[in-house]
């Protein structure tokens, strides 16, 4: 399962409407997280390291479009506080 991570246009953001999702929000910290939808987020603030069940790691920060599969199991290592604008589809 790829985690998949885009650098938006101003263009892509507005035609996703972004500024309508709802925003999420957490302190420097580490857990397990398992999606049972498909979630596409957009980075506003911060820094995490995902760690993937298969010893992968994938860096996202503030300007990333990301889009994480429905199934996928992680821990996510929260570097500096995130905060982020998120939808489930």
């Amino acid at each position: 399962m790829e985690i998949k991570i885009e650098k938006p246009s101003e263009e892509m953001l507005r035609n996703l409407n972004v500024s309508s999702w709802p925003i999420w929000t957490k302190e420097v910290s580490r857990f397990n997280w398992h999606y049972d939808e498909t979630e596409q987020c957009y980075i506003l603030e911060g820094r995490v390291i995902v760690e993937t069940p298969d010893g992968g790691k994938v860096e996202i920060k503030k300007g990333d479009l990301v889009t994480f599969p429905k199934g996928l199991s992680c821990v996510w290592d929260i570097k500096e506080p995130i905060r982020k604008h998120y939808s489930f589809k």
